[in-house]
């Protein structure tokens, strides 16, 4: 496809606002406002202590930072040329303040506070971005509610972060950042004080108020569709109303809802384990785990969490449904690749899933090791490193430059049901692009004993191949064609056995659990030319 009808098929589905947004960025540029900080102002109730961080300061002046480390010793290190992005902004998110056993650093984090101040020109550099000025906004303030005095001169400039930020909202993105920039106004209108902090307040909470309604579906899900940026989003909230509570102010009812239903699905769209499902950008690490967020959810009082234990749990908004069986724990994605006009977390993962058994990931998502427009995160995106079906060898959604998306599958869920087994069917027509009008239909069937996949395609191709990545404990081998043994630790857990196969092959894979991690695993890959393809998995007790 050429890179215009890339750039055609992209920017069709943006709103005005994100395009005026993004001229505004490029053409203007304000200048930063040096005038005296407002006063400070004083909680009137208690601080309770919030979800803490990894630690990432590692030393005095080198940090730990997506599994790399890199010192920060001089001014020109808040911008390390052979660092990534990613890895730069979270230098600057001094998330560390708030990390666990902080306190035993604290000498360490008066010096790097007054280094950013001094090393950092208001304006200038990556640091001064507006989604790491939020980042660090938050940051700095949770630090300070938690008993620390920021030193005076960091005091200046988060008033002078803070008017900056102000005038570069990001309204071209949207989506979780927006809720970022609108969560480090309030954060510092209630730091201060006066009527400077009252207009960031409430522009912050008008911001919240009017995302929550678009953000938050039905369901509880964050419409992105990650987990991790759900959970990213769910701590935001959390955070929110704790500083509120702790200044005198009432959160709105709607908050206190819209945290109900998140914290549920989150809990539904998280493996036995305790760790979160892998659609879209997820990896563990970058979010709070599940039960650290129902920790802090506790520790403010809104008491446990929703229902979310049936054998099937169905996500209508989302699109993702949860079926459980005897030791089987089954995530089906039959989702959008999230909102239209800010795909940019999104995979071409359209009818995959993930499986555990016995507690233990067996099928698993390939996760997300890295930002940016690399051919590697291109890879990661792709319908190939997913546990679904590619046809002719195309992504079922075209994912491209990183963060961007093309012409992309619409997903529906077409059947739920449950009578002793669990029946879940999805379709979607990312395929139609191609010259056969290709549609994929998808259906699971789960019960005590075993797991039943049935992939339909419609419409003339030349080939297709459905893939099953196994998590790095799961061992695989073929012992007659097209029979696979999975097993772990010595033991046999399932067998695997196909219907319509044309061949079946094991090789090498990648998975990728944290941000800058590679692990290696199996890979299943069954190819087929016939119209359908059935997946039988069954474990030991069938």
């Amino acid at each position: 496809m050429s890179r215009l009808a890339l750039y055609f098929h992209t920017i069709r589905h943006l709103r005005p606002i994100q395009i005026g947004a993004r001229v505004w960025h490029r053409v203007c540029r304000p200048r930063a406002d040096l005038r005296p900080a407002p006063a400070l102002r004083l909680l009137t109730a208690p601080y309770i202590p919030p979800v803490p961080a990894v630690p990432s300061l590692v030393a005095r002046d080198r940090f730990r930072l997506l599994n790399v480390e890199r010192r920060c010793v001089t001014a020109a290190d808040w911008r390390l040329p052979d660092a990534t992005k990613l890895w730069t902004y979270h230098l600057h998110y001094f998330d560390d303040l708030n990390a666990r056993d902080s306190t035993a650093r604290a000498s360490w984090h008066k010096e790097l506070l007054e280094r950013w101040v001094s090393e950092n020109p208001p304006g200038v550099g990556t640091g001064w971005e507006p989604y790491p000025v939020s980042r660090r906004v938050v940051n700095w303030i949770k630090w300070a509610a938690r008993d620390n005095a920021l030193p005076r001169s960091c005091h200046a400039s988060l008033a002078v972060q803070v008017r900056w930020l102000s005038r570069r909202l990001e309204f071209q993105i949207l989506g979780n950042h927006l809720l970022a920039n609108a969560k480090a106004l309030v954060h510092a209108g209630l730091y201060f004080e006066g009527a400077e902090a009252e207009r960031w307040y409430r522009r912050g909470i008008d911001i919240i108020n009017q995302q929550l309604r678009e953000q938050v579906l039905a369901d509880g899900g964050h419409f992105e569709l990650s987990p991790m940026y759900h959970a990213l989003v769910l701590e935001d909230l959390l955070d929110l109303i704790n500083l509120l509570r702790a200044c005198g102010r009432k959160p709105a009812a709607d908050w206190y809802a819209a945290v109900g239903r998140m914290r549920r699905w989150l809990l539904i769209m998280s493996h036995p384990d305790g760790e979160i499902s892998f659609f879209n950008d997820a990896a563990f690490g970058a979010a709070a785990p599940p039960a650290e967020l129902e920790a802090y959810a506790s520790r403010l009082g809104l008491g446990p969490a929703l229902e979310h234990g049936a054998p099937l749990e169905v996500l209508p908004a989302s699109g993702y449904v949860r079926a459980t069986a005897g030791p089987a724990y089954l995530i089906c994605d039959c989702a959008e690749v999230g909102p239209m006009y800010q795909p940019g977390h999104a995979h071409a993962d359209t009818l995959s899933f993930e499986l555990s058994l016995a507690g233990n990931r067996v099928l698993v998502n390939s996760g997300i090791s890295e930002y940016g427009s690399h051919a590697e995160r291109q890879r990661q995106r792709g319908t190939a490193a997913h546990n679904t079906v590619t046809i002719n060898g195309q992504n079922s959604s075209e994912t491209w430059a990183g963060f961007r998306v093309a012409r992309r599958a619409h997903a529906q869920l077409c059947d739920v049901s449950y009578d002793g087994a669990a029946v879940i069917e999805g379709r979607h027509d990312g395929y139609t692009r191609l010259p056969g009008r290709n549609r994929h239909t998808r259906r699971w069937i789960l019960d005590r004993q075993s797991l039943r996949i049935e992939d339909r395609i419609s419409g003339a191709f030349q080939r297709a191949e459905a893939r099953l990545h196994l998590h790095p404990a799961i061992e695989a081998h073929i012992t007659t064609p097209g029979k696979v043994i999975l097993s772990s630790g010595g033991r046999e857990l399932a067998i695997l056995d196909f219907e319509g196969a044309d061949s079946v092959e094991l090789a090498r894979g990648t998975w990728h659990p944290q941000f800058g991690a590679i692990a290696e695993n199996t890979l299943v890959t069954v190819t087929f030319s016939g119209s359908s393809l059935a997946t039988y998995l069954t474990w030991p007790g069938s």
